[in-house]
């Protein structure tokens, strides 16, 4: 087992899930990373590999930074695959970077902030699998400052959180919003 493997464990393990879906999704990713072979390389599709994502708020206007998503054609968080040794964190907020445009994002959690497991459709050739995403939350200070990134999205677009709940529409990301919400009031 890897030493990236290893630490991704202990931060699962020392991860306090807000309610039984986001328990059931510790548990599955979990499981995915102690049973699975390659679990966090994103050419495994059976049954699929950990992602990271970012959720990014400017705390002063109190909103969330949204991108409309080119492929998946959905309004989400930024995010993605992992990149060879590198940890969950460290590609939320690189991910973060290249799909903001934004240079200055901080952790504002110390560690994991919201875990989710979704399925994927099939997409230019990938089969459908799951993403066992390990999710965490960051501010900014230079929210002006955002420059999207054309590959990746159609949109970007800094919303109220109550509008971030009615753009993404599915209980995993109202989830992580109430939590936001509550950090940032």
């Amino acid at each position: 087992m890897s030493t990236a493997i290893r630490q991704l464990l202990i931060d699962l393990r020392a991860y306090k899930p807000i309610d039984e879906t986001e328990e059931s999704h510790q548990r599955a990713i979990i499981a995915h990373l102690v049973h699975s072979k390659n679990p966090l390389s994103r050419a495994r599709f059976q049954p699929g590999h950990i992602t990271a994502s970012l959720f990014i708020v400017d705390a002063k206007s109190k909103k969330i930074l949204l991108h409309h998503h080119r492929g998946l054609d959905r309004w989400l968080q930024m995010g993605g695959h992992l990149e060879a040794s590198e940890s969950p964190s460290a590609a939320a907020l690189r991910e973060g970077r290249e799909e903001s445009g934004l240079d200055d994002l901080t952790l504002l959690v110390a560690g994991i902030f919201d875990l989710d497991v979704h399925p994927i459709p099939e997409h230019k050739g990938d089969p459908g699998h799951f993403h066992y995403d390990v999710r965490y939350l960051a501010a900014t200070k230079k929210p002006q400052s955002i420059a999207m990134d054309a590959a990746e999205s159609k949109e970007l677009a800094w919303v109220a959180l109550d509008k971030a709940v009615s753009l993404m529409n599915e209980e995993a990301s109202t989830r992580a919003i109430a939590k936001i919400g509550k950090l940032i009031r």
